[in-house]
């Protein structure tokens, strides 16, 4: 990133999908057209007006560039207040590739889901761009699932998860992670990767889904309140 910022030149030329999650105040009231427009005229301007690579295609078998990254992936809840809050984060596929999601049984112990955890870094290698950060999203079902493990890549890395339980199980993933070898840019070393961040959900008696949603080490988000 230094060299980047030194040199007047991307960090990555993979410059995502967008990906955006909202939460809208049920008293906000949106006029003048869709929101969902308005996000997606706002990715079309980001993309085409920052000369930033359009890598979107309009099918997933028939391909075929959309020109303007649209469209952007939409998470959107509803809540309470008269705000409206915005949290983009352009992912891109070096490291979303890499990404999994597993159906665990609820006999499932906690030392299988850390050993699920090492196992997707370890399959990785060098292809997310070490040193990663880890979304890991616990329960729900297996699309809550994979979308906690995004929303938990949204985290600061210095936040731990508000439960202590979770906030412990981080750590220890984090340090097992790091006892891979694989290094930066899987170069090897201690720093595979700088956080493991845990977004948990309520799921069925008979379930245990767990998703890793891997990011590079530059794992660009960022937020506005309106």
């Amino acid at each position: 990133m230094n060299a980047a910022r030194e040199l007047n030149i991307p960090v990555c030329q993979d410059t995502g999908m967008a990906v955006v999650f909202a939460e809208v105040g049920q008293e906000v009231h949106i006029a003048g057209g869709s929101f969902e427009d308005a996000v997606n005229d706002g990715v079309h301007q980001g993309y085409l007006e920052g000369f930033l690579r359009c890598s979107v295609v309009a099918d997933p078998i028939k391909r075929g560039n959309t020109g303007d990254n649209t469209p952007a992936v939409i998470h959107t809840r509803l809540v309470p207040g008269d705000k409206l809050s915005l949290t983009v984060a352009p992912k891109g596929f070096g490291s979303e590739n890499m990404s999994r999601i597993k159906m665990f049984t609820p006999s499932a112990s906690v030392e299988n889901i850390i050993d699920f955890v090492m196992e997707t870094v370890q399959i990785a290698g060098s292809n997310p761009c070490p040193p990663v950060v880890l979304g890991v999203g616990i329960g729900g079902d297996f699309e809550k699932c994979a979308a906690l493990a995004k929303q938990a890549l949204c985290r600061p890395i210095s936040q731990r998860n508000g439960d202590r339980f979770y906030a412990d199980l981080e750590r220890r993933m984090l340090e097992q992670v790091n006892q891979l070898n694989v290094g930066p840019q899987g170069f090897g070393g201690i720093t595979t990767a700088l956080c493991v961040n845990i977004e948990q959900f309520p799921t069925h008696i008979a379930g245990l889904p767990v998703a890793v949603n891997v990011g590079c080490h530059v794992t660009r988000h960022d937020s506005i309140i309106i």
